[in-house]
């Protein structure tokens, strides 16, 4: 009888330990990339002001250079400001 209940114990061990070690690499595969992901925008609400601030630094710099754009650039969004322009005056 003592026998029988040893046995039982060890099996019963055995799967509660079987079913942890599932649980864990099971959240771990599921569950953890998700958690990282949602961690990642709550600190990234936290850091705004810090990222304002650095976007009003570049900002500055930019305001400092005599030429903000380069010669391609500036041709794009010239031609990108017409088109818009033309749609525009052709809605009239």
């Amino acid at each position: 009888m003592k026998n029988e209940i040893k046995i039982f114990l060890i099996k019963l061990v055995a799967i509660v330990f079987a079913i942890i070690l599932i649980i864990n690499s099971t959240y771990n595969l599921i569950f953890a990339e998700k958690i990282e992901s949602l961690s990642r925008i709550i600190n990234f609400k936290d850091n705004r002001k810090e990222i304002l601030n650095k976007i009003r630094e570049e900002f500055g710099r930019a305001l400092k250079k005599d030429k903000l754009f380069y010669e391609e650039d500036r041709e794009l969004i010239k031609q990108l400001y017409q088109k818009i322009k033309n749609e525009f005056d052709n809605e009239k």
